[in-house]
């Protein structure tokens, strides 16, 4: 088998490989020879069947496993002799489109090579780690926070009208055509206004009513309503108001603690500072890793694939042109171009991608079966009631693995770098930290 470079220019690489026709010739009877004892023909004993008469009836099609194995084995020489690391799929085409059986197999190979990363002293990188320790202030306002969530309601003043958000107290019965039907009454049902827990247009029609009074409420069945005989049918619901209250926050007391499965009220505090300090972690995280790739920005330079680069820029202006026009869900719009901004911020992302990708293989860092599978079983709770299915598409998507382990994978990298690095602690407050976290969102 023959390589010839065609093409060394930066990272661009092409090459012309021939495979001779006798290499194949040898491969496909090798391919018999192995079969051989499994043929069955009729007219002949199984095994027995001749050599000449296997490769007239099959000689063709192991041709194209000759092939395509010669050229696989032919790159993966040449990747292993040569150390390359192409960016993307290499190029690979059949150049003697005239090709015969007895003919060598000529074939053109171009790809971008990956480059060679230089080497950071880790341990010379300088970071800053941001602190915030949940004060009894920080405590007491989340507690305040949880005692809204937790609202009570208390009578309004007799007369008073509903408001949105009050709770109504009501008995009702739904009526379609004139008759009643199957789960449209209920006594004494607590409704909170606003919280659109019922049919479109009903709680609104509730608003302004006085306890005491009775209300016609008209709404129309939604055309996707789970029950059929219900779907796109006007219904009459007649609705007495028994109570109209409005919400007050729960007081801070053992009571509360309880809701939120606590023994008492100190035990909740202890967990909500616990909480807190969590989330105040996790947000002086995200600030120091923006620190360390900036950091890391600075310390590399290094050629990158152009078809990384293009790659990585068209991602970024399809994302921001998304989130820029939100109604368009689909990719029904305009042909969206990069801009400089975006071709920058690509050059970043490839360059501190690949650095860490580096750091990683060096350092040996491997994301495990299971990390894996919490991070499948955390995106599959965003899909009720279809997790098996998701797992399946999982199982069988190997690009959808990717996208939820490489988020694992740079997390790993990044704390090794933390490790190695030179961090001091800074105590800051908590709205410090809130702006330290916006301008990331800014940048």
């Amino acid at each position: 088998m023959q390589v010839t470079e065609t093409l060394n220019e930066g990272l661009k690489r092409g090459y012309k490989i021939v495979v001779p026709a006798a290499d194949l010739d040898a491969k496909v009877n090798e391919k018999l020879v192995e079969a051989q004892p499994e043929v069955e023909m009729k007219g002949f004993r199984k095994g027995k069947v001749p050599m000449a008469l296997l490769k007239k009836q099959f000689g063709q099609r192991l041709m194209g496993e000759a092939m395509q194995e010669a050229v696989d084995g032919a790159m993966n020489k040449h990747f292993e002799d040569s150390g390359d690391r192409p960016a993307m799929q290499p190029d690979v085409k059949m150049t003697n489109e005239d090709w015969k059986e007895g003919d060598d197999v000529e074939i053109e190979m171009s790809y971008e090579a990956l480059p060679e990363i230089p080497e950071v002293d880790l341990k010379g990188i300088k970071l800053e780690k941001l602190v915030v320790k949940a004060g009894e202030g920080e405590v007491d306002e989340a507690l305040a926070n949880l005692a809204e969530t937790a609202q009570d309601f208390k009578d309004r003043k007799k007369g008073s009208k509903s408001k949105d958000g009050d709770q109504v107290v009501i008995d009702f019965l739904g009526k379609v055509d004139g008759e009643a039907f199957d789960g449209g009454a209920a006594e004494d049902y607590p409704l909170t206004l606003g919280s659109n827990s019922f049919i479109p247009g009903f709680e609104e029609q509730l608003v302004g009513a006085k306890a005491g009074e009775e209300v016609e409420v008209k709404v129309t069945f939604p055309a996707e309503y789970g029950a059929e005989n219900l779907a796109g049918k006007d219904a009459v619901f007649e609705c007495t108001v028994k109570e109209v209250k409005e919400p007050v926050a729960a007081e801070v007391n053992d009571e509360l603690a309880t809701k939120f499965g606590a023994e008492d009220l100190n035990a909740l505090k202890e967990q909500i500072g616990e909480r807190l300090e969590a989330e105040f972690a996790g947000a002086a995280r995200a600030v120091m890793k923006r620190g360390l790739l900036d950091e890391l920005d600075k310390l590399v330079s290094f050629d990158l694939p152009p078809s990384l680069l293009d790659a990585e820029a068209g991602q970024i202006a399809h994302q921001l042109w998304h989130e820029e026009n939100p109604d368009v869900q689909g990719h029904d719009h305009p042909e969206i171009e990069a801009t400089d901004e975006h071709k920058k911020l690509a050059g970043r992302r490839v360059r501190l991608g690949l650095l860490l990708a580096e750091l990683g293989q060096k350092a040996e860092i491997e994301v495990t079966d299971a990390e894996m599978t919490q991070a499948v079983m955390n995106q599959a709770r965003q899909y009720p009631g279809q997790e098996r299915q998701f797992f399946e598409f999982v199982q069988q998507n190997p690009q959808m693995r990717q996208q939820l382990q490489a988020p694992i994978f740079e997390d790993k990298v990044v704390d090794y770098v933390f490790e190695l690095a030179e961090v001091s602690e800074k105590e800051v407050s908590k709205d410090d930290l809130q702006k330290a976290v916006e301008a990331l969102e800014d940048e």
